[in-house]
């Protein structure tokens, strides 16, 4: 076996470890001690991922993804250790000042949320466009996964009314989402700036943002499961263990926080390419686009990573159930008026689009 790939195995197992640590050890410290301990636990982490993320700009040894896993339970033994007794004040001020800046941050994780959103739903109509000229059997089988992906967000709409529009107020707007987007999508037919690829996206992301609005799975665990048996007692109590790291991940913020940082990792890979001149190859000018200004910005997003999982995670662990509405609902109406933004300042577009089939 080569040693390349021993390293390589190692290396993936290291930053596994370090994605289910941070999975586990942030809702666990919500649930078993207090908002404060979370918010400290959050902001260590935050720390060490600052630092990490540092050390790989500046000296990149893939070393450095094993050496930090004995750091996340390191981290969770202080801050267990910390509100064990009585707690520093100066340690109880962070906390809050750390709850603070993340409350503060809301407006702008709808914003990265909703325009990373755009650009990916952007980026598949543009490679469907592409693969309309390849033949007739790739603009059919196009049309099919439209069809398919406008039907599943129809359903999933349906199947999340009851829950998400519960009071007239939620109904309405509801149905002034749903009325934007069908006009939308016609006038960027009309208008020839879109194709039904990147509208059935947009569909998807408004019924995903939908289902969110009438999901309510609070992070409220039965008092039995608030015990974790030491290593001793694992093996009797595994359906206990089990039950608790269940209970203790809540689903529809685990499903919130993988669909936020999908779209916000393909939008950093889409971003070097924006602003690109018409005749510019696929590879940039000279000599690529290291020297872009956005691929800059994608490498920093990417080094610091983990700063940005922690960050969005402790975020959406702090939201209870009616900020999550409301800042779904502000996640819709800025995707939709940013998208229509985009149709009326867009250019025309090129003759593979005039052959786009959109009926």
């Amino acid at each position: 076996m080569a040693p390349w790939f021993v390293w390589h195995a190692v290396s993936s197992t290291a930053r596994l470890s370090t994605v289910l640590q941070i999975l586990i050890f942030l809702p666990l410290t919500l649930s078993t001690l207090s908002k404060s301990a979370f918010l400290l636990l959050s902001l260590l982490l935050f720390l060490h991922s600052l630092v990490h993320g540092t050390l790989v700009l500046f000296w990149g040894s893939p070393a450095l993804s094993i050496m930090q896993v004995p750091m996340h339970p390191f981290l969770l033994l202080v801050c267990f250790n910390a509100f064990s007794e009585s707690v520093h004040p100066w340690l109880t001020v962070a906390a809050s000042w750390w709850g603070r800046i993340l409350h503060w941050s809301s407006p702008g994780f709808i914003v990265m949320e909703g325009m990373s959103s755009l650009l990916v739903a952007q980026r598949l109509g543009q490679v469907g466009k592409e693969l309309v000229g390849e033949g007739e059997a790739y603009q059919f089988g196009l049309l099919v996964a439209a069809a398919a992906a406008y039907v599943a967000s129809a359903w999933w709409i349906v199947v999340s009314y009851p829950a998400a529009a519960a009071s007239p107020l939620s109904s309405t707007l509801l149905g002034v989402a749903l009325t934007t987007l069908i006009f939308l999508t016609l006038i960027g037919f009309g208008i020839r700036r879109t194709n039904v690829i990147e509208s059935s996206c947009l569909a998807l992301i408004v019924a995903y943002n939908v289902w969110l609005c009438g999901v309510d799975d609070a992070l409220v665990l039965d008092p039995a499961l608030s015990y974790t048996p030491l290593l001793s007692n694992i093996l009797p109590h595994l359906q206990t263990l089990v039950n608790f790291v269940s209970n203790t991940l809540p689903k529809p913020v685990l499903f919130a926080l993988i669909y936020r940082l999908v779209v916000l990792h393909f939008a950093s890979r889409i971003l070097p390419t924006i602003g690109a001149d018409s005749w510019e190859g696929e590879s940039g000018v000279d000599d690529g686009w290291e020297g872009r200004p956005t691929s800059k910005l994608t490498h920093l997003l990417l080094t610091y990573r983990q700063s940005i999982f922690v960050t969005v995670y402790s975020h959406l662990l702090l939201l209870d159930h009616s900020s999550q509405v409301w800042w779904r609902w502000m996640n819709i109406f800025f995707t939709l008026t940013i998208w229509a933004v985009e149709l009326l300042v867009s250019n025309e577009d090129d003759a593979v689009t005039k052959d786009w089939k959109v009926e």
